[in-house]
């Protein structure tokens, strides 16, 4: 790589406030590791495979313009905007405008694929190697890339029944939104466990294929859309629950599946979102691909599976059915979230507060329940079945739950019987009124003893039962040791002992030092701000500025060193400003050749002689003129 190119960059590296450069580093996704200063950052810019990766995604107008400036860069030096669009005009016979220009130099400026001054571009090298060496590996030239003819972009939707497309659309909406509920309510009972190598342990991966009622494939998939839209996180190795999942579960099913549908649209490229909204009557098939391969010359792999990803999701959300938009998703593209909530909202099934409750201790209800008498009878009862109408079924483990959560029988049966369309069936009364009468049975509590390994003590004046627990395999990891006929003790914090007891279904009860029951609630949301790891690229950057910074004498005399350094072993020239003893600067074109007890040896390209300067005489290095 020339020596101009990798100190001109980092120059403007160095150059550039902490926010343009995060920008840029998460642009290019550049790699922290093995990056010492900004001359090793701009040697990773600079890089032909960074530089490819970042072409790939890149629309083919933006590639034109920047193969036009490379092109114009070898013929003539740095080109003008005009320069740029009398070449294309030349080309193709039609003018792209002085706006299309602007908008494609930015992006590529932004990305640092070319330099701008004084109103001139130049690409760097490895852009404009990189593009000139595409037509061998079949990828289209400048010619290819300016004359290129846009295939038909979707095809029409056939004359079919809109109503139709919308019915199924809905039902899909419902599903997705129906499944992702209960992945919450599962991961907020109990989180689901990362690989190391990426996606959820078999064993939680089944755990919640079985709570949502679907394939162990899509667990995956509605995972993915419930990140998407912030509503779970990774914490601790593990999936959790986020607080702004936690409120979304209390939201209406229309505005849950607006939740879900504002993240995809967000997410989606604004051409592709331009596309689809200029085509709303439209099949998003073959079509699609097709345009997006032509817009996307480069983009391969990464671009197909970027849009298998968003038409997948399309179908899942109804935002699709059978790859035509609904009309909530016409509305979506058309008009905003708000519109499409709207449509949705009056497709979807109507939510209902009423159930009915059952001899066998099951409750049926006749369409889906609204979030709060859902969200309540959740706590009292275990889901069975999910769909237009859903069971739920109360029993000894969920009773004991309810009350550990400060549940009491009267408030549970009040709140019953104002949701039964049947009354309160006697097994009901009667399996409450047993399940709180033993409540507490077992007493959890915390050991305040010092110098005592164990955390929590357990306690029952049944031994029988205690010795039960004592045997429980499933509980042999809390490692329980007697102490006195009615007592247990364990090194495990008090909640984890209170919910592995809880959900092995025995009557337990949390209480303080005064022997007070006290209810617990499950802390099982990630905080975004602590789910999310530490920023790679923020600390790039700190180092690089403790590393690089101008003030001081010894960190500018080092950043001195690395520029001459690197230009000698490039056998690069640079323009080299020398103060003189008049105080007066002066530039030399010089090619450096050593640096030894602080004076530079270069040749002077002009005067065809060998000059020594003291470095502290050196005011600044640039780039060959």
């Amino acid at each position: 790589m020339p020596m101009s190119n990798t100190l001109s960059l980092a120059t403007r590296l160095r150059a550039m406030d902490d926010a343009d450069l995060t920008q840029a580093l998460r642009d290019r996704g550049i790699a922290a590791s093995g990056i010492k200063d900004f001359f090793d950052l701009a040697e990773a810019f600079l890089d032909r495979a960074s530089i490819q990766q970042t072409l790939t995604r890149l629309d083919r107008q933006t590639l034109a313009v920047l193969a036009t400036i490379g092109q114009l860069t070898e013929e003539s030096g740095p080109p003008t905007a005009a320069d740029v669009a009398a070449r294309l005009e030349s080309i193709t016979g039609v003018s792209p405008g002085a706006e299309s220009i602007a908008a494609r130099t930015a992006v590529a400026t932004t990305l640092l694929l070319l330099e701008a001054e004084s109103r001139r571009f130049a690409a760097y090298d490895s852009v404009r190697e990189q593009l000139r060496s595409w037509p061998a590996f079949g990828l289209p030239g400048l010619v290819e890339l300016a004359t290129g003819t846009a295939p038909a972009a979707l095809e029409p939707v056939p004359d079919v029944d809109r109503r139709f497309i919308d019915r199924l659309g809905a039902e899909r909406a419902f599903a997705a939104t129906t499944a992702i509920t209960e992945l919450l309510a599962e991961i907020e009972r109990e989180p689901a466990r990362e690989l190391a190598k990426g996606g959820v342990a078999l064993p939680d991966s089944k755990r919640l294929a079985n709570a949502m009622a679907v394939d162990l494939e899509s667990v995956a998939t509605f995972l993915a859309v419930a990140d998407r839209a912030a509503l779970v996180a990774r914490q601790a190795g593990s999936w959790m629950i986020t607080e702004q999942g936690g409120s979304w579960l209390l939201e209406s099913t229309g505005r849950r599946w607006a939740v879900l549908v504002s993240a995809w649209f967000d997410r989606l490229p604004a051409d592709i979102r331009q596309l689809l909204g200029e085509r709303t009557h439209a099949l998003w098939g073959q079509g699609l691909r097709g345009y997006v391969d032509w817009l996307y010359p480069a983009g391969g792999d990464w671009m197909d599976d970027r849009i298998t990803v968003y038409t997948r999701d399309a179908e899942l959300l109804g935002i699709t059915a059978n790859q035509a938009p609904t009309g909530p998703g016409t509305l979506l593209l058309a008009e905003g979230v708000g519109a499409a909530q709207a449509a949705m909202t009056a497709l979807l099934p109507a939510e209902v507060e009423q159930v009915y409750l059952q001899h066998d201790l099951s409750v049926v209800a006749p369409g889906p329940l609204t979030p709060r008498v859902d969200a309540r009878l959740r706590t009292i009862a275990d889901v069975e079945s999910r769909a237009l109408a859903s069971s739920y079924r109360v029993s000894t483990s969920s009773v004991n739950r309810a009350m550990a959560s400060g549940e009491t029988a009267e408030s549970m049966l009040e709140f019953l019987r104002g949701i039964s369309l049947t009354g309160i069936p006697q097994p009901l009364d009667y399996l409450i009124a047993e399940a709180s009468a033993r409540y507490g049975l077992v007493r959890v509590g915390p050991v305040d003893e010092p110098g005592s390994a164990a955390l929590t003590y357990l306690r029952s004046d049944d031994e029988h039962l205690l010795g039960t627990i004592m045997v429980d395999q499933n509980l042999s990891a809390l490692s329980f040791g007697r102490r006195g006929r009615n007592q247990l003790l364990s090194r495990f914090s008090l909640d984890v002992v209170f919910w592995s007891l809880s959900d092995a279904r025995y009557p337990v009860a949390a209480e303080n030092d005064a022997g007070e029951i006290v209810s617990l609630r499950r802390q099982r949301t990630a905080k975004v701000s602590s789910a999310a790891a530490a920023d790679p690229v923020a600390a790039l950057i700190e180092r690089l500025r403790l590393g690089g910074a101008a003030e001081g004498d010894e960190t500018g005399q080092a950043w001195l060193m690395r520029q001459l350094d690197v230009a000698i072993k490039a056998r690069a020239g640079l323009t080299v400003s020398v103060t003189m003893p008049n105080g007066s600067v002066v530039d030399y074109q010089l090619e450096p050749t050593s640096v030894a007890g602080g004076r530079l040896r270069a040749r002077d390209k002009k005067s065809a002689i060998e000059r020594t300067l003291p470095l502290s005489s050196i005011a600044g290095i640039g780039p060959a003129l």
